[in-house]
């Protein structure tokens, strides 16, 4: 993965990362020739030690992120069915990919989506592997947002992106849900966590819906339209996230798990919007979730 001359990471690997998404859906669901023909990709790449030479920066490594998170779900579901050998030379792979994702680069990047995003990817890895101490790091991050965040649930670093202020909060949303989802699996309820003031993840989710439903009020911290993206009218809000992009993927994804984790008000409107308006662009796939988050979680 290289660095880009224009806003946005390196996304030459999408027909990568679409492939194993949609083969894993298939080989969690039981079909036989989508494992074996999963296997064989993912050992391609492996002998290949592909993502080696990936810049040490941090826009590279925010491509590697989104990339590994889905390559190491899909890991994990073919894995029952692999002899040791071939495990053990897919399994170095890609611990040597996510130890390096674990990186600090003295910027912003450190503590805001992207580190979010970084920290989700150690956390599922940390529960593949058994590895106590990337998921904490997960755990660390999820509780680190909570302390961070605004009464309102306006993250700081995200809600100042002017048109994609919105589209951030999501962003985060999305890593957090996948850390809550590894916690959860292990008996740890994080979606019920509570900061000093009593805010939660249902805060965040409250935020983003009041957004959506009165985009004035993201405007009080997106005028600082602070790297905005493509659109710099910062009352001008960036929602693509509600719609299906580019091979198929929904950013959306992350709620076929949210909405079914709390009795809150706002976890019943994100249920409420998911019907409305998400639901019918299933199966949801996003890297972000890790692939198939319908074949994961989804119900009715």
């Amino acid at each position: 993965m290289k660095s880009t001359d224009e806003y946005g990471s390196d996304t030459s690997a999408e027909d990568f990362s679409w492939a194993i998404m949609v083969m894993a859906g298939h080989a969690l669901a039981g079909e036989e020739e989508a494992g074996q023909s999963l296997f064989q990709l993912l050992d391609k790449w492996a002998r290949a030690d592909a993502f080696r030479e990936t810049e040490e920066e941090y826009d590279p490594y925010y491509a590697l992120k989104r990339l590994l998170l889905p390559t190491i779900v899909a890991y994990q579901i073919i894995a029952p069915d692999l002899n040791a050998e071939d495990s053990t030379r897919l399994k170095d792979w890609l611990d040597r990919l996510v130890r390096r994702i674990d990186a600090v680069f003295d910027k912003e990047v450190d503590r805001n989506n992207h580190r979010i995003l970084a920290d989700s990817v150690l956390s599922v890895w940390g529960s593949i592997i058994g590895d106590e101490t990337l998921i904490a790091k997960g755990v660390e991050r999820f509780d680190r947002v909570l302390s961070e965040m605004r009464p309102d649930g306006t993250l700081p670093l995200e809600a100042r992106r002017g048109a994609r202020a919105l589209w951030y909060q999501r962003q985060t949303l999305s890593s957090l849900a996948v850390i809550a989802e590894v916690a959860r699996g292990r008996g740890d309820d994080l979606y019920h966590e509570r900061n000093d003031q009593g805010g939660s993840f249902a805060t965040l989710v409250g935020s983003l819906l009041n957004g959506l439903t009165s985009p004035l009020l993201v405007a009080v911290y997106s005028a600082e339209n602070h790297i905005p993206g493509p659109e710099k009218n910062y009352l001008e809000l960036d929602t693509s996230f509600l719609d299906r992009r580019g091979h198929g993927r929904h950013y959306m994804a992350w709620a076929e798990a949210a909405r079914l984790r709390g009795a809150e008000m706002a976890f019943h409107r994100l249920d409420g919007l998911f019907i409305r308006e998400i639901a019918t662009e299933r199966p949801l796939i996003d890297e972000f979730a890790g692939g198939n988050a319908t074949c994961f979680w989804g119900r009715p």
